[in-house]
């Protein structure tokens, strides 16, 4: 007899046997054994969980001859030895990947009506289901809603979301979970002692580490060990077959991470290209330790599933840094792209000092003096609460506002000082110092121009935006009236909330106080040009003010026109 491989040869027989699914197994043999049985049962969860075994076993069951469908199947009766080794005529197993046309599923429709040839009841497994076509689930609906008494469905699949709702409302659904570690690790220790192998048992987590939940990976995994190094493989045997570096180098580097030695940490990722590892799979490697050290940080029961040793060496670890750090730490190398080149320490080292390096906070706003809290825009306080800055929303009704050019200009109490400037550091363009006979109109045009400035710097876009002459409203109120030439310029600025930040936030800015912006659209003069813009007063560009040519023509009485 030909051998088996061993996900075939130790796969389970009972559903007490099914691995580290107890609330489904404890479920179908209760409607077992109260002969509660569904006419249709929907498996779901990742590969290698055991739900065809369960399948193959629940139609064993149902066809027993000696519990008679209520309980475990015998394994000794003829009907279930029959479905044991693969030869029972009434088990139908279909896979769906390549039989998922509407054809296939025509021809099942007709033969589900015949009755089982030796069993009591035909089983139907689907095996994954999720890629019959529309069509062919269409023509399912049917025939899985009401089927013959005789019939049981078996649907299988890793992916649900690509079940439709319509097919999975017929079914009774149980969700297959991935295998914990240890239940894993326990299922290859049993393999290992039926099979006369010795494999030591952190070899054999190892194995079950890197089968992610997946029992038949971690049988196949185990087999190959066997086969490549014998019955009596070694730990190294495993991390060779595995690709695992297990260099100790990994933890030198989170103890340099932890202990915020830059320097350290760099010269061990040099020793580490200098002794040509595999950058990719150390990288993966890394990754894994510094998860495992932000479970621990967090408390988390999953970091009960490393061994003992190394749960030691991380609660040290956790204990010098904080749970904020620890997942800076795991967030910035997990992000770290190899693929351009696998065998550069670059994306590692970046990571590193990332890592290390805080992004430094921004320098608090200096508080603004006596003599600089008022601008020419802004009137006294009053002792009333200020109403609250506009947010996007809707638009107020500005028809009763002044045009932009029948605003009165400020008072001479109000004129900007002669050293007007922006009031935080780092604004893109300040304006140039105004001599001290400086018009109104020219002080309020520096002040317009550092505004448009600040707002630039803090969102280019509304900056873009705000293509308008500003002059302040005199209504009682700290406020600044925003006069738009275009309609969509004043809608983009009100519908975004960022827009209106930055307008806020740089008109603060540059006067030194608290304003309230308020948003109007000039009205339209018999002589506007395309758009509604006014050809002989066309706003000036934020852009304009950086041309010095353009400044010069400016200071001699020139207007800039709409190039349209």
């Amino acid at each position: 007899m030909a051998s088996q491989v061993y996900y075939r040869k130790w796969r389970p027989q009972t559903l007490a046997e099914v691995v580290g699914q107890e609330p489904i197994t404890r479920t179908l043999l209760n409607a077992l054994r109260q002969e509660r049985l569904a006419h249709a049962y929907l498996f779901t969860g990742p590969r290698g969980t055991g739900k065809t075994s369960t399948g193959r076993i629940l139609a064993k069951a149902v066809n027993c001859l000696t519990t008679e469908g209520r309980g475990e199947p015998c394994n000794a009766c003829e009907s279930c030895q029959a479905f044991s080794e693969g030869r029972a005529l009434d088990l139908i197993e279909i896979d769906a990947a390549s039989n998922r046309g509407i054809d296939e599923i025509r021809e099942l429709r007709e033969r589900v009506h015949y009755h089982p040839a030796a069993a009591r009841r035909k089983v139907y497994i689907l095996d994954e289901v999720h890629m019959l076509t529309d069509p062919a689930f269409n023509a399912l609906l049917k025939t899985l809603e009401e089927p013959p008494p005789h019939v049981l469905f078996v649907l299988a699949t890793t992916e649900i979301h690509r079940v439709p709702a319509t097919i999975a409302s017929r079914c009774q659904r149980f969700d297959f979970h991935r295998i914990p570690m240890e239940a894993v690790t326990a299922r290859l220790a049993y393999i290992a002692q039926q099979e006369s192998l010795s494999v030591p048992e952190e070899a054999l987590r190892l194995i079950a580490r890197s089968a992610t939940g997946s029992l038949r990976d971690a049988e196949n995994l185990l087999e190959q060990l066997v086969t490549v190094y014998g019955p009596t493989p070694t730990v190294d045997d495993i991390r060779d077959l595995l690709g695992l570096t297990g260099d100790a180098r990994i933890r030198q580097l989170t103890t340099h991470l932890v202990g915020r030695d830059l320097a350290a940490g760099l010269l061990t990722l040099q020793s580490v290209a200098a002794d040509g590892l595999d950058f990719r799979q150390f990288h993966r490697e890394l990754v894994e330790w510094l998860r495992a050290l932000l479970l621990v940080k967090a408390g988390s029961p999953h970091a009960d599933d490393l061994p003992a040793e190394e749960i030691a060496d991380l609660r040290a670890l956790a204990n010098r840094t904080t749970l904020e750090d620890a997942a800076r730490y795991l967030q910035r190398f997990a992000t770290a792209d190899l693929r351009s080149d696998p065998y550069s320490p670059l994306a590692l080292e970046l990571a590193l000092v990332e890592s290390l390096v805080r992004d430094e906070e921004p320098a608090p706003k200096p508080a603004a003096s006596a003599s600089e809290t008022r601008a020419p825009a802004a009137r006294p306080r009053q002792s009333s609460p200020r109403p609250a800055p506009m947010s996007a929303g809707p638009t107020p009704d500005w028809e009763s506002l002044p045009a932009a050019g029948q605003v009165r200009p400020p008072q001479p109490s109000r004129e900007v000082p002669p050293d007007l400037a922006p009031r935080v550091s780092g604004s893109s363009a300040p304006p140039p110092p105004l001599p001290a006979d400086a018009t109104p109109a020219q002080r309020l045009d520096a002040l317009r121009r550092a505004f448009l400035a600040e707002v630039r710097q803090r969102n280019p876009k509304a900056g873009g935006l705000l293509n308008t002459k500003w002059q302040p409203q005199d209504d009682g109120e700290d406020a600044l009236l925003l006069v738009f030439p275009y309609e969509f310029h004043k809608k983009e600025i009100e519908a975004s909330r960022e827009h209106l930040r930055a307008v806020e936030d740089g008109a603060n800015a540059v006067l030194g106080a608290s304003f309230r912006i308020r948003y109007a659209l000039a009205p339209r003069s018999p002589d506007a040009g395309q758009n509604g813009a006014p050809v002989a007063d066309v706003p000036l560009a934020a852009e304009a003010y950086d041309n010095p040519v353009v400044r010069a023509a400016l200071d001699e009485g020139a207007r800039l026109l709409d190039a349209d």
